[in-house]
């Protein structure tokens, strides 16, 4: 049992869980929502890149157990593949989470931050929200076979159903209502008011926490500067939300789940969603403890825990280390190297409407195309901002001190 909640600890870590997270968000489109097989080019580059997990881990232990977390995973799906939309499997695999939570709950480090009375609803969320995610994919997975069948979404077949106000839809209510006000009464009756005592600016709390829905843009203040984690990119993230009936013209999937008609768009979306924003609050509400360090979900939050870090710059990395010299006094020629990454990572905008992405360019026209692909590469500097900050403790790729710009 120590053996695995050590394992589990691992894997907890913001650097390992993501790609984990990541790699099995890919699996469950190929294998169970596309019907991939390991026997193909698609399965082979699952191989592959577990593979060079494997070798990685060889060097650098937490990769190994990613490795055989990552295999472990793969197999699994790989042999469900789309009998994972089935009932009783769906069925099995909630009681096994269930169960596992559970099971933890026994241990004191995890009940303490899993019980506490600010997380409990999150931990219900967390659930609803898998849920709720299979169920839509498992529609989803139906209608597109029911589609390349010839037949018609099953949404389809009760369009001609009518419900009336009363007593169907009033009666639904008033029982969700009851329904809600007791579980309301008993969860107040059981678990404590997370109130806390009268604020007092000469004490503060260790950690700090924003409020759950507020998370995920304190844990990108990690990646960030302020001015892009607290003000350009949560405007993008709704700017571009009220876009997407503007950008996403396909009347296919209208009024019913579907997967295959629109991969690109709803993959999209649920990558950003569930792995992206989802994971920083996960990350931010249950893995970040004192001074902001990363505990495992089976570790004691240690107050005097600490681990030295030390932020770099992309131009220390080019001039200093790379170079040997002294870095520049002149701004424009200290951050030309991270001022031209960044241009040219913007510029792959047009470059992929040229080739790779030319349907879609042809497609939605010029505008449309090209606020979807803006949108979409801003999405994709979250989680490149964070691997470059793992892997080389990279604060800035631009950091222009003298006009407090930085990027």
């Amino acid at each position: 049992m120590t053996f695995l909640k050590n394992f589990i600890n691992v894997l907890s870590v913001a650097s390992i869980s993501f790609i984990l997270l990541s790699s099995v968000f890919a699996m469950l489109v190929y294998f169970c929502l596309l019907d991939g097989r390991v026997k193909t080019k698609g399965g082979t580059g699952f191989l592959v890149f577990g593979a060079i997990l494997v070798v990685a881990g060889l060097f650098v232990r937490p990769l190994l157990y990613l490795a055989v977390a990552y295999f472990l995973v793969l197999w699994a799906l790989a042999k469900i593949g789309p009998r994972l939309w089935e009932p009783k499997v769906g069925k099995w695999l909630l009681i096994a989470g269930l169960g596992g939570f559970a099971l933890s709950m026994f241990d004191p480090n995890f009940y303490l931050i899993a019980a506490k009375p600010d997380n409990v609803p999150i931990v219900a969320m967390i659930f609803l929200l898998a849920i709720f995610t299979w169920i839509a994919l498992r529609k989803a997975y139906l209608n597109d076979h029911a589609i390349l069948a010839g037949g018609i979404p099953y949404e389809k077949t009760e369009s001609d159903e009518k419900l009336f106000t009363w007593p169907d839809l009033v009666y639904t209510e008033m029982l969700c209502m009851i329904l809600l006000t007791i579980v309301m009464v008993v969860w107040s009756v059981g678990l404590r008011a997370p109130l806390e005592e009268a604020a007092n600016p000469t004490s503060s709390p260790n950690p700090a926490k924003a409020p759950w829905y507020f998370l995920g843009l304190q844990e990108m203040l990690v990646y960030f500067d302020p001015w892009l984690a607290g003000v350009v990119l949560p405007t993008l993230i709704i700017v571009g939300l009220m876009a997407i009936p503007y950008i996403d013209t396909n009347p296919k999937g209208n009024g019913y789940y579907a997967f295959r008609e629109r991969k690109w768009e709803i993959g999209v979306f649920l990558y950003g969603f569930l792995v992206l924003w989802s994971f920083l609050i996960i990350t931010g509400t249950f893995l970040r403890g004192p001074n902001w360090n990363f505990f495992g979900p089976y570790e004691y939050w240690d107050p005097n825990k600490l681990e030295p870090l030390v932020n770099v710059d992309l131009s220390e990395l080019v001039w200093v280390k790379l170079m040997a010299m002294p870095l520049p006094k002149l701004w424009v020629i200290r951050e030309a190297p991270g001022i031209l990454i960044v241009l040219l990572y913007f510029a792959l905008a047009p470059a992929l409407a040229a080739r790779p992405f030319r349907r879609f360019y042809l497609k939605m026209g010029g505008p449309r195309y090209y606020v979807g692909a803006f949108l979409f590469l801003f999405m994709l500097a979250l989680p490149i901002k964070m691997v470059l900050r793992w892997l080389f403790n990279l604060k800035y790729l631009v950091h222009i001190q003298e006009i407090f710009f930085n990027i």
